[in-house]
């Protein structure tokens, strides 16, 4: 069977290959060993905001973390570890931690104990 491969003239590479599947189109990379999402640090001012939530979550509280300066590996291995500190679980999307329940103030010692400048947002 023959490689195919498929480019368009406007993203300028490669965006296709039958042996490797989809490619990024920033460092031509198969999408699988993408380096550009492991470089590049989230854009913000630094400050880690911890907020509750439970709008939109059928009742269920939720304690969201947003604009840790920290590229994609090491912030899912932060989210990993305020899971396991607050005994609950939890998901990363997107950039944003968000872990199950009311955890605001742990979480909040917990950021600043770990060098993080954090500060809690809403009410």
């Amino acid at each position: 069977m023959a490689k195919k491969t498929t480019s368009f003239a406007g993203l300028g590479g490669l965006v296709f290959s039958t042996d490797a599947g989809r490619h990024c189109p920033d460092c031509s990379q198969p999408v699988d060993a993408c380096i550009c999402k492991q470089s590049k640090l989230p854009e913000g001012d630094g400050i880690a905001r911890v907020r509750r939530e439970s709008k939109g979550r059928g009742g269920k509280t939720v304690t969201t973390i947003t604009g840790v300066p920290l590229a994609e590996d090491e912030l899912k291995a932060l989210a990993s570890a305020l899971k396991r500190r607050c005994g609950t679980g939890g998901a990363l999307k997107d950039g944003v931690i968000e872990i199950q329940g009311e955890h605001v103030q742990l979480l909040l010692d917990e950021l600043a104990k770990r060098g993080f400048k954090a500060l809690k947002s809403g009410g």
